[in-house]
């Protein structure tokens, strides 16, 4: 199913046609009768204490409806399941467990432990899952963006912005925040990420000029991460799909975590029964292997799930409308220069040459250099003799940034060169390509 100029987006009847190839076998019936028993515990503990504040705000988010969004799903389990791990770290275990060596305590330890380990194993699926998903969703982008140094810009100021993200993530946690202060973040951060990408998308914002400079890239893939995660764009229909029992286990989760927060907290005066902890354990091992199941199902969705129709012509397609590279002859003797006034520290410079070569390999000399407003000048690239090159830097210094091609050294050949040249102004955020697909 190809336009006119033989490409174009995925769209949700494309999708729908696709996940029909997949259909999720329903959760087990368990997941919805634990769910009622586990919040139903939840009340007889409320019963006999009533809650804390802080209880009160875990009551009104496992009471809630589930977030809409796959992806949202998928970071609030994540949350939840650290969150059960912490309290079921034996040093975070109430002090009456930890203390009084009985023969119930052992057993509720040895039950305890062997939950934790299983929720820490669905855990770290999870984030393997998030992981592999979006290297893959950036690569398959980074596939349609012109293979030269501009993609190998992006790749860089993705590496640095991640970068920043983590260290703005592990300043929280030095500083003390808790668990649900950073996945707060994490949230935020992939807020930003998608108002970002409907900015890139558009052209609009901070992006505005970095798109002028970044010429080549397909107009198709812009519409793509414009429209990806609109309401009623494409992932509306992976929501419709493969929501609703992602929703229950989200619901199960909460409701796990409400009901192991508000038996720590009474467990000095009200040890749990029997049928409490028995109906906890049973409720974590169906979460964990219902949960396991799911992601496993949809990493095979995922893993086959194209980004555009008829995409292979997409590069063919726009290399030849977007080819920007100049050409000149550089006489024997002469020398050729491209000059950039900067203004604005972290700008990016890069370049891409090669020599048209005849029956004789030449080669070519090759410098950048800077010259700042008081005169002084520094050397950023020292001379020396290419066939071809591509580089690119990040400038430190407001200035004249000045590249030369050097022929002075030849006698009798000219050079024929082919060259592309940018200086890219920075930006606030650099630019990410994620999709809802990212979970």
């Amino acid at each position: 199913m190809s336009s006119m100029d033989g490409l174009v987006p995925i769209t949700r009847s494309f999708l729908a046609a696709y996940y029909d190839k997949y259909s999720f076998p329903p959760l087990s019936e368990d997941v919805a009768a634990l769910s009622s028993r586990i919040r139903s515990l939840s009340n007889d503990l409320l019963g006999d204490v009533p809650p804390t504040e802080g209880e009160k705000l875990l009551i009104e988010e496992a009471d809630r409806t589930p977030p809409h969004k796959i992806d949202e799903n998928m970071w609030k389990n994540r949350e939840q399941m650290e969150e059960i791990v912490f309290l079921l770290e034996k040093s975070n275990w109430p002090a009456a467990l930890q203390q009084e060596l009985t023969t119930e305590n052992t057993e509720f330890a040895t039950i305890f432990s062997q939950l934790k380990d299983k929720v820490q194993e669905s855990l770290s699926l999870l984030m393997s899952f998030q992981a592999k998903n979006s290297e893959r969703v950036f690569n398959t982008v980074m596939t349609y963006l012109p293979q030269d140094f501009r993609g190998t810009l992006i790749r860089q100021q993705r590496d640095r912005s991640e970068r920043n993200k983590q260290a703005e993530v592990d300043a929280l946690i030095n500083s003390g925040g808790s668990i649900r202060d950073r996945y707060a973040l994490l949230w935020k951060q992939q807020m930003d990420r998608r108002r970002q990408l409907a900015q890139l998308g558009s052209a609009t914002g901070v992006y505005k000029t970095l798109v002028k400079y970044l010429v080549g890239v397909p107009q198709v893939l812009l519409d793509f991460i414009k429209q990806i995660n609109d309401d009623d764009g494409p992932m509306e229909e992976q929501r419709q799909r493969y929501g609703p029992p992602l929703y229950n286990l989200t619901s199960l989760v909460l409701f796990i975590r409400l009901f192991l927060s508000l038996s720590w907290g009474r467990f000095e005066t009200r040890k749990l029964k029997g049928d409490e902890l028995s109906a906890l354990e049973q409720a974590l091992n169906v979460y964990t292997s219902e949960f396991e199941r799911f992601i496993k199902f949809l990493s095979e969705v995922f893993v086959n799930s194209p980004f555009f129709i008829s995409a292979a012509e997409a590069g063919a397609l726009e290399a030849g409308q977007n080819d920007d590279y100049k050409e000149i002859s550089i006489p024997a003797g002469k020398i050729h220069e491209v000059s950039f006034m900067v203004d604005s520290l972290n700008s990016y410079i890069a370049w891409d040459f090669s020599l048209v070569q005849g029956k004789i390999n030449l080669d070519i000399g090759f410098s950048v250099e800077c010259m700042s407003p008081s005169g002084e000048k520094t050397l950023i690239l020292p001379y020396r003799r290419y066939e071809s090159d591509q580089g690119n830097f990040c400038t430190c210094i407001a200035g004249n940034y000045k590249l030369v091609w050097d022929n002075s050294y030849s006698t009798f050949f000219k050079k024929a060169l082919r060259y592309k040249v940018d200086c890219i102004p920075p930006v606030v955020e650099p630019v990410q390509f994620m999709s809802e697909e990212e979970a």
